[in-house]
């Protein structure tokens, strides 16, 4: 049986208490307490019955943080108690940033009391006009966000009753929640987009709504679907939030949706039109949630969540896309457009990057408006922008804003492109070579190899650091802007001719460069996606001039399963490897690697699909 608060439970709580004793302490708290902990459920109470004030205890706050599930019993004198608001500020502060579950239970009183601080909710404000503007300001908008969750409304009936209904709720959130997914630090402005996209989403409606999320690059899309994500996705029978979807397609994007509703891998599927009757039959009976992140084309929408009818009652489809017209297309049920930051939100998130503080510094109030005007109201230039003049002098941010000023007219891409000229040459090839290669890839896996190539961890903490990259859930990414600055750097260093290029991934450009057999040694590292290219015979002399090739992916991200006959090897086919850290080739169709392979170097081989009898012929280190 789990005990109450003044325990040491070496793991997180299961769920976080939050009454006021006076009213409830006794009776109702008590008796669901007792139900919860009855049932396995892990639950923290505050079993000290004195009236405190001052400060919340950090104990109590770490309890709330740790907490997966609070209960916020309000009843008539809740609001009366300074302490009870600062906790409920923290617990609505940890639904927030770490998607808690909170679960209000109105207590003998009006929820729209809560939510709007009128009754006796409201004759408790009255009495703190000797508290601070900002602490009242921060109690009204917990409350207000609180009282607008659904919960239940003790008033009437056996509260036995209810407190079962209560305990087998929670007890079946417990079981279902879905992972949470890790989402940026310092945000700025989210709660009140929230909040304007809950409006839309209509979660007490059982018709099945689909909402689009539209706006420019680095206006803060996918970090507001994330939220959405983890603030909802427990009231749903499964969840999938499927990232970059223009950057998958077909049949893997639909097992992999199916796979994070049902929580089980799903068989190979063989064409999309198979997929989708499989998302019909699967998930038409079931309440889904599916955030569908940076979509561009109509086609990725039809095969992944083509109709409502696809989906059970209650479904909510999220999608985000830079482009309006096609959400409009798609008709869907609501839009919602990420509005560029205000200038105190600019202000504040520009300050935690530039200084590490929630102020700015006076001597640099002028100099951060000036910063400001170029960022145009962008979170993510604003992030960089301020990494970027992190920790200069007011001399060198006078010369770094000079800059800015002489360009003309301003992009993100040349602010983004101003902090890149400032990173070490290590630093940018690594950069450049998560921008071609290693986007959404395993850090620890793609750590190793880089690592290997002498791009020490110390960069990699350099570019999480200035905003470049960042680590989800052991994922290395990159926002869009940026990998598409990373790709136009790589262009640039030879506009006409893919071959004398450092890196190649378009597949256009990699089919032209393999059959005109222009490589040159100037190529360090290739992604080959053969199923975006035509039927190809890949010869030794086309890569013979790659003496720096480094990293080496052929691999197949296609509509279906692979299909061998796309890649043509002669059958004394060779490459050069003396420099080969890292070989992906799905389908290589010979029997073994060529007889001068040589692998010193190599950190990670994977070779799926392929006709091997045997890595090499002879003996090899």
């Amino acid at each position: 049986m789990a005990s109450s608060g003044t325990s040491s439970f070496p793991g997180r709580w299961d769920v976080f208490l939050s009454f006021r004793g006076e009213d409830t302490r006794f009776n109702f708290t008590d008796h669901l307490y007792s139900a919860l902990t009855s049932r396995g459920i892990h639950t923290f109470r505050d079993d000290e019955g004195l009236e405190r004030g001052g400060e919340i205890q950090p104990s109590l706050l770490k309890a709330i943080e740790e907490s997966k599930v609070s209960i916020v019993v309000f009843s008539k004198n809740y609001a009366h108690s300074q302490w009870c608001l600062d906790e409920l500020y923290k617990i609505m502060e940890s639904r927030r940033e770490k998607g808690q579950i909170v679960v209000p239970v109105f207590y003998h009183v009006d929820p729209s009391d809560v939510r709007k601080q009128t009754g006796s909710f409201g004759k408790a404000f009255a009495r703190y006009k000797k508290v601070t503007k900002e602490r009242v300001l921060r109690w009204r908008a917990a409350l207000t966000q609180a009282g607008g969750l659904s919960g239940w409304h003790v008033e009437h009936g056996y509260e036995s009753q209810i407190i079962q209904v209560i305990v087998g709720r929670i007890s079946k959130m417990l079981i279902s929640r879905p992972k949470l997914l890790c989402i940026s630090a310092n945000l700025v402005g989210f709660d009140s987009r929230l909040e304007e996209m809950s409006s839309l989403l209509c979660m007490e409606s059982n018709d099945v709504r689909m909402i689009g999320i539209h706006g420019i690059g680095g206006i803060g899309k996918t970090t507001l679907a994330i939220g959405i994500y983890n603030q909802i996705a427990h009231q749903f029978e499964g969840a999938s939030f499927l990232p970059n979807a223009a950057e998958h397609r077909g049949s893997l994007i639909q097992r992999k949706l199916l796979a994070d509703i049902l929580g089980e891998k799903i068989a190979r599927i063989s064409n999309i039109d198979e997929g989708i009757s499989l998302i019909k039959k699967t998930l038409c009976s079931r309440k889904v949630l599916i955030i569908l992140d940076d979509v561009s084309a109509l086609t990725q929408l039809e095969f992944l969540a083509g109709s409502r009818h696809w989906f059970g009652s209650g479904s909510r489809i999220i999608i985000t896309s830079r482009n309006k017209h096609l959400l409009d297309v798609h008709e869907v049920d609501g839009l919602y457009e990420v509005q560029k930051l205000k200038s105190e939100e600019a202000f504040k998130l520009f300050s935690l990057y530039a200084f590490e503080a929630d102020l700015l510094d006076d001597r640099f109030w002028e100099l951060s408006g000036r910063a400001l005007n170029y960022c145009d109201g962008l979170p993510l230039a604003v992030k960089v922008v301020g990494c970027y003049l992190r920790n200069k002098t007011e001399l060198e941010w006078e010369d770094e804003l000079l800059k800015l000023t002489t360009v003309g007219q301003l992009t993100v891409q040349y602010v983004l492109r101003l902090s890149y000229d400032r990173l070490q040459h290590t630093e940018k090839d690594l950069f450049l070579d998560i921008a071609c290669f290693f986007r959404g890839k395993d850090s620890d896996s793609v750590g190793r190899i880089l690592d290997s190539c002498n791009f020490s961890a110390i960069g990699m903490k350099v570019l999480k650091d200035c905003s470049f990259i960042s680590i989800l859930d052991n994922k290395i990414e990159m926002h869009g802007l940026m990998q598409q600055m990373g790709w136009e750097i790589i262009r640039r260093e030879s506009p006409g001719q893919p071959g004398q290029r450092s890196r190649l991934w378009n597949p256009e450009d990699v089919h032209a460069v393999l059959t005109q057999k222009t490589g040159t040694k100037a190529i360090e590292g290739i992604s080959f996606d053969v199923s975006a290219s035509k039927e190809i015979q890949i010869t030794s002399e086309a890569l013979k001039k790659m003496t720096n090739l480094r990293l080496l992916r052929v691999y197949w991200d296609g509509l279906s399963s692979y299909d061998s006959n796309t890649v043509h090897l002669p059958e004394e086919f060779e490459f050069p490897s003396y420099e080969l850290r890292y070989l992906h080739w799905d389908g290589w169709s010979l029997e073994s690697l060529p007889s001068n392979f040589n692998g010193k170097k190599l950190v990670e081989l994977s070779l799926k699909h392929s006709s091997l009898n045997h890595l090499w012929k002879g003996n090899k280190v």
